[in-house]
């Protein structure tokens, strides 16, 4: 942007400082460019801004129940997709027994996201175990397969032509938000040479690694395993990565913005990790996500456990996607609730503070944990089966009597 465009300016009741003590009887809503990071303006509206009645028309906001997906199939390239444009797709996979073939994808790196079970994970770099909450990256071309400890659920998410990079920590330093040290790389372990004494795959017939690429599948056969590396060197490699071991950027006066929550950077597109943290405490401070209009990126979560704060009738394993274009920000109760807590503390800090009063048993932390997905171009859904999709999410911001 030119450099004359870089100035403040101030209409009306305003706020001058984003996301806290917003002039009563208004909702902020946040109108920026590049995801949080470049020129933004901030509206006090007397209505919410996610208010309407009717909705015409196909961009809308969507809510997707991957566990009514038909998703428990042999090969990851047949898993369900999501989502999906040139620069990412978004897969649901349930593996629930040993892969019979390798998978090998040639059209960019791959990250797993590890919803529920365990297992090994074997490929060309070695061995990995895996848990509930890992995240996984395979390099472009990595030969892999999985063997569950017990039926697995994953999110699979393509960085098509593209590599995933950490994000730039800036003036918070390498160490925060995760130390690199928190990595796992995979290893050349007595497990991973063990498992090369396999001369066939687990269904008798000789190894095969499924190659993805340029959206069409090859098939290569050996008549060995071809996971039999010796050993090797560089800095190139598969690792894993533990939500527990994110430490949030947080403040206690000020709501931060969900590019705060970067996890992973690919070409078009940016992994983000919302993990369980303490709500602001400050008296004026918003206290749930800020209605925002996010107008250079579409927004895609997926809700992992926990419970989440910011949405009704949402639970774990369903993805909501919200198109770039209009405003979004929490449902009705969640917002009514963070009124009530912003109006209790200013009582208590007032001096007016009764015993029993809504601070005393008002939640101190969030206990949700999900994956979001900010798209720098536009995502199309996938033909989904019928019932997946919530058709009615459109109107779940409408005020609705308990």
């Amino acid at each position: 942007m030119p450099q004359w465009f870089q100035f403040p300016i101030t209409e009306g009741q305003a706020s001058r400082q984003a996301h806290c003590d917003l002039p009563e009887g208004t909702y902020e809503r946040e109108c920026g460019k590049e995801g949080f990071f470049g020129p933004a303006s901030h509206m006090y509206h007397r209505h919410p801004p996610t208010g309407w009645i009717a909705w015409e028309g196909p961009l809308r906001p969507r809510a997707i129940d991957t566990n009514k997906l038909d998703a428990a199939v042999d090969s990851p390239w047949q898993a369900p997709l999501v989502l999906f444009n040139d620069q990412l797709k978004l897969r649901v996979w349930h593996c629930s027994q040993a892969m019979t073939q390798l998978a090998r994808n040639g059209d960019g790196d791959e990250a797993l996201f590890v919803h529920h079970g365990s297992g090994d994970l074997f490929c060309d770099y070695g061995h990995l175990p895996l848990e509930e909450g890992d995240y996984v990256i395979l390099p472009r071309a990595t030969s892999w397969r999985i063997e569950p400890h017990s039926p697995m659920r994953l999110l699979m998410i393509e960085a098509t032509h593209s590599s995933y990079q950490m994000a730039d920590r800036g003036l918070i330093g390498q160490h925060a938000i995760y130390d690199p040290a928190m990595l796992e790389h995979a290893k050349i372990n007595d497990r991973f040479l063990d498992q090369q004494q396999q001369t066939h795959a687990p269904n008798g017939q000789p190894w095969q690694v499924q190659l993805k690429a340029r959206n069409q599948l090859n098939i290569l056969t050996y008549p060995y395993n071809p996971l039999d590396a010796q050993g090797w060197k560089g800095n190139l490699t598969a690792f894993k990565l533990n939500w527990r071991a994110i430490r949030p950027i947080m403040s206690h006066r000020y709501h931060v913005p969900p590019s705060a929550h970067t996890t992973f950077v690919a070409e078009g597109f940016v992994i983000c990790t919302f993990v369980p943290r303490p709500i602001e405490t400050d008296p004026g401070a918003l206290k749930v996500p800020f209605f925002h209009n996010n107008d250079d990126y579409d927004e895609v979560l997926f809700y992992h456990r926990g419970n989440f704060f910011s949405r009704d009738n949402i639970e774990a394993g369903m993805i909501t996607h919200h198109p770039c274009g209009f405003s979004h920000g929490p449902h009705p109760k969640a917002l009514a609730a963070s009124l009530a807590a912003n109006n209790a503390a200013l009582d208590k800090a007032e001096g007016d503070k009764t015993e029993g009063d809504e601070t005393q048993t008002a939640k101190k932390e969030t206990d949700e944990v999900a994956v979001m997905i900010d798209a720098r171009y536009p995502l199309e859904v996938a033909e989904l089966p019928d019932g997946v999709e919530n058709t009615d999410y459109v109107y779940s911001w409408l005020e609705r009597p308990d």
